[in-house]
């Protein structure tokens, strides 16, 4: 499955596999085969920073 290319989708996306499925961005990211660079920009582009703490991202 890929990850949603649109910025909303995809911050919601990701928030919801976080809550659900992984303890980390990084762990998400690799199973996703994708940057964690290239997800954390794509949603900083929209105003959402990760929040490592709370494993999510937010405003």
């Amino acid at each position: 499955m890929d990850i949603p290319k649109d910025p909303i989708m995809l911050m919601s996306f990701v928030n919801t596999q976080l809550r659900d499925n992984f303890s980390s961005l990084t762990d998400l990211a690799k199973s996703y085969g994708v940057s964690e660079d290239e997800i954390v920009s794509k949603l900083a582009s929209v105003g959402y920073k990760y929040d490592k703490e709370g494993n999510r991202f937010i405003r």
